[in-house]
C-alpha cells in the first residue's frame, strides 16, 4: 500500500505534467530537452516534498527555471549539429504556424534569464512578484529582464519581416 506522500506526489505530477512540459519546451525549444528538464524538476520536487509548504507550484517553477538556467551554463547545451540541410521547405500557408515558429526561434536566442522572465510573465501569466520569486531576484530585475527580452523579440521579428505585434504584442 502506498503512503499518502506518494499519492500526493503522483496526483501533483498527473495534474501539472502537461503544463510543466509546455513551459519547459518554451524555455529550451526542444521536446527531448523539455522532457528531461521536467523529469529533473519533478525528481527534485519529489525529493523535497516533505519539506514543502502549501506553495508547491512556486517551488516547482523555481526549480524548473533554475535547472534550465544552470543547464544553459554547461557547455553541452550549445552543441549543435554541424550539417545543415540544403533543402529547406517553403513557407507554410498558415501564418499562425509561422508566427509561432518565429517566436519560438526568437525565444531561443534570448539569454536564459530574459527568456525565463518572458515565459513566466507572458506565457505562464505570473505577476511580477511571482516571477521574481521564481527567479530568485527583485521585482525591478524582472521588469528589466522582461523589457529587454520583449525588445529583443520584437527586433528579431522585425528583422525577418514579420509584424512583432502579431507575435509578441505592441511595443511601448
Amino acid at each position: 500500500m502506498r503512503s499518502t506522500a506518494e499519492d500526493e506526489i503522483s496526483e501533483f505530477v498527473r495534474a501539472r505534467y502537461a503544463r510543466l512540459l509546455r513551459i519547459a519546451y518554451l524555455l529550451c525549444g526542444d521536446h527531448g530537452r523539455a522532457e528531461d528538464l521536467v523529469q529533473t524538476t519533478l525528481t527534485k520536487v519529489a525529493l523535497a516534498w516533505s519539506r514543502l509548504d502549501d506553495d508547491v507550484d512556486h517551488y516547482t517553477h523555481r526549480v524548473l527555471t533554475n535547472t534550465f538556467i544552470s543547464a544553459r551554463r554547461r557547455r553541452s547545451w550549445f552543441e549543435r549539429p554541424s550539417v545543415v540541410a540544403a533543402d529547406q521547405p517553403g513557407p507554410d500557408q498558415f501564418a499562425a504556424v509561422d508566427d509561432r515558429d518565429l517566436l519560438r526561434r526568437a525565444l531561443a536566442r534570448l539569454p536564459a534569464r530574459q527568456r525565463a522572465a518572458v515565459v513566466l510573465r507572458h506565457y505562464e501569466d505570473l505577476s511580477e512578484e511571482q516571477t521574481a520569486a521564481a527567479l530568485g531576484c527583485a521585482v525591478g530585475t524582472v521588469k528589466s529582464l522582461t523589457s529587454r527580452g520583449l525588445r529583443s523579440l520584437r527586433a528579431d521579428l522585425d528583422a525577418v519581416g514579420r509584424p512583432a505585434k502579431a507575435c509578441v504584442g505592441g511595443g511601448n
